[in-house]
């Protein structure tokens, strides 16, 4: 537990290891913890009490947001080709330890043209206004149903000055294609993202109808940008699966059981991919 305590709902200006540490006594869920959770009740109880180390492959999309939103862990440049030497692992862990963002230069180059590309973009640009809304907002609020205290760091909260209230979020990917984002978005479960995202501005009173936009750059040159919006069959999904997380959280935590990947011990039958079995029999 951090030393910084939430215990109202509410807009919170929290450094985000007070976030990512939980600053609710009592617990709170998260989207990321949600996320686990239904992948595996006794994975999300690990992580409570073992922070995840740093991944090297956030380290890019953590310094775009720092030059798109203007907040966030502070980085170091690190003039080293790749992290094969000791002497740049040594850098490396000396800035994680430091609590800052290890990059290297080359790719300190492409963070770079990266956030200029969602910035000058004509739609984008508007969302990440820093006249209209503040960057890296921490949300707190209280599930209507079950009590459980919700949480989100949202990447940029609008001020509510615009016609629609759109809260935008920032991805790097490998590729902002329109025709694969919908793989994409199945894939990391962002509706869930986006359903809790907008249940939070609901719930705080901050706007009764608000939107949520996806706002996508690439990694590589061009670095094209493209915004997006879930449909309403997946916002229902998002929905849906939140609502299975919260309830799955709510019986976990009042058994003090958090089991694994079936809910009991027992043998489970295990087959072949069906495409090992065709290429087999084509074998023969």
């Amino acid at each position: 537990m951090t030393a910084v305590q939430v215990v109202e709902p509410g807009v919170y200006e929290l450094d985000e290891l007070d976030y990512f540490a939980d600053p609710v006594p009592e617990g709170s869920l998260s989207t990321s913890g949600a996320k686990l959770l239904l992948e595996c009740p006794a994975k999300y109880r690990w992580a409570q009490d073992h922070p995840e180390p740093h991944k090297r492959a956030f380290d890019l999309g953590h310094v775009v947001h720092k030059l798109v939103l203007g907040k966030g862990a502070e980085f170091v440049a690190l003039d080293f080709r790749d992290y094969k030497t000791k002497a740049a692992q040594t850098a490396r862990d000396e800035a994680y330890a430091a609590g800052k963002t290890p990059i290297l230069r080359h790719e300190l180059d492409a963070a770079t043209e990266m956030a200029a590309a969602v910035l000058r973009d004509p739609l984008a640009g508007k969302l990440f206004n820093p006249n209209r809304g503040k960057p890296e907002q921490s949300l707190f609020w209280r599930d209507p149903e079950t009590g459980v205290m919700r949480r989100a760091r949202l990447d940029w909260l609008p001020d509510g000055s615009g016609r629609r209230f759109i809260v935008p979020d920032l991805k790097t990917a490998v590729s902002a294609d329109p025709k694969g984002l919908g793989k994409v978005c199945h894939n990391f479960n962002y509706a869930m993202q986006a359903g809790a995202y907008l249940d939070a501005v609901r719930a705080l009173g901050l706007d009764v109808d608000p939107s949520f936009v996806f706002v996508f750059v690439e990694k590589a040159a061009p670095f094209l940008v493209q915004l997006g919006q879930l449909d309403a069959e997946a916002m229902r999904v998002g929905r849906e699966l939140n609502r299975k997380a919260i309830a799955k959280y709510v019986e976990c935590r009042t058994s003090d059981v958090w089991p694994g990947y079936t809910p009991t011990p027992q043998v489970v039958p295990i087959s072949l991919p069906s495409w090992a079995i065709h290429q087999h029999d084509l074998d023969l």
